[in-house]
């Protein structure tokens, strides 16, 4: 069992009230794979520059990830500089330098379009749909994006999600998609555009899901103490699909379960910078706050 991840490999440059970190190992893709290895498989496509250090290709097949579609091109990785501070929830970026990301087509193996379960993390729409058409009827398909390709391709995006069956935004993306200020209006909004489930992710307020036979509003874990919320968003999209994909089977239970699954694994994301964490995470920690969690909330 596999999953095919779509997304960026960055080098990240972080502040927030607990510290700083510099040119740290980031990226969709990253925070992702990072959640979803617990569960299945993952095969990551991406794109670095050849200053890319090699201590974190090295950290990433170490980790088990299948690294024969993450293209190598002359020019830079992909940077963001960001800063947090008292709230959480805004990030300010600081820099962003596309380097090679403009330039990048996904290639995959004959092996990799045959993968079964794809998820689009957030990435230009056009190239999203690119790796899309390449694929052999994939089972299941998710979608991530944000604010800037809801603004600059809107287009694009509402075509791509005419062909997936999971969409994930945060509040506010959805309701600037849709110009919906009540989320279950907007997440109802959203599914007309294709996706049969659409997640929204509310950072500390926890996240909605809302399909054909439910409505679902989960809370978020209570972490002691936050210190970097980057890649929060993926790592909940990590530990919900990797459930689900292990699963094999979308039902009520397991999508409750998945939920519970991505909430863990952000709040543990959330408790170092970068991947600090989610790299030394194991399945009887992620078990442990499960457990927890569920004494919290009656599930």
């Amino acid at each position: 069992m596999n999953i095919l991840a779509l997304g960026t490999i960055a080098l990240d440059t972080i502040k927030t009230p607990s510290g700083k970190r510099t040119d740290i190992l980031g990226g969709s893709a990253c925070h992702f794979a990072m959640a979803a290895r617990h569960f299945i498989k993952v095969s990551l496509v991406s794109v670095v520059g050849q200053d890319f250090p090699k201590a974190y290709r090295d950290f990433l097949k170490k980790k088990g990830f299948d690294l024969h579609s993450v293209t190598v091109l002359r020019g830079h990785t992909f940077i963001w500089k960001g800063e947090y501070k008292k709230d959480f929830n805004v990030a300010i970026t600081r820099r962003t330098e596309l380097g090679v990301l403009p330039r990048f087509k996904p290639r995959l193996s004959a092996h990799q379009k045959n993968i079964k379960t794809v998820f689009l993390a957030n990435l230009d729409p056009d190239i999203q749909a690119c790796l899309l058409g390449q694929m052999h009827n994939p089972r299941l398909v998710a979608l991530d994006s944000m604010n800037y390709w809801i603004r600059h391709k809107p287009k694009s995006l509402k075509r791509l999600m005419k062909k997936v069956d999971i969409y994930f935004c945060n509040d506010a993306e959805a309701k600037s998609l849709t110009k919906e200020h009540n989320l279950f209006k907007a997440a109802e909004a959203l599914r007309k555009f294709g996706p049969r489930i659409v997640i929204i992710k509310k950072g500390e307020h926890g996240v909605l899901l809302s399909c054909d036979n439910a409505k679902m509003n989960l809370p978020a874990y209570p972490v002691k103490k936050l210190v970097d919320p980057t890649g929060a968003g993926d790592s909940f999209a990590g530990g919900f699909l990797g459930y689900l994909a292990r699963r094999k089977r979308i039902s009520l239970d397991n999508l409750k379960k998945a939920l519970v699954y991505g909430t863990v694994i952000a709040s543990f994301n959330v408790e170092k910078f970068g991947t600090e964490r989610t790299a030394r995470l194991n399945t009887k920690e992620i078990n442990q706050r499960v457990s927890e969690f569920k004494n919290i909330i009656p599930i």
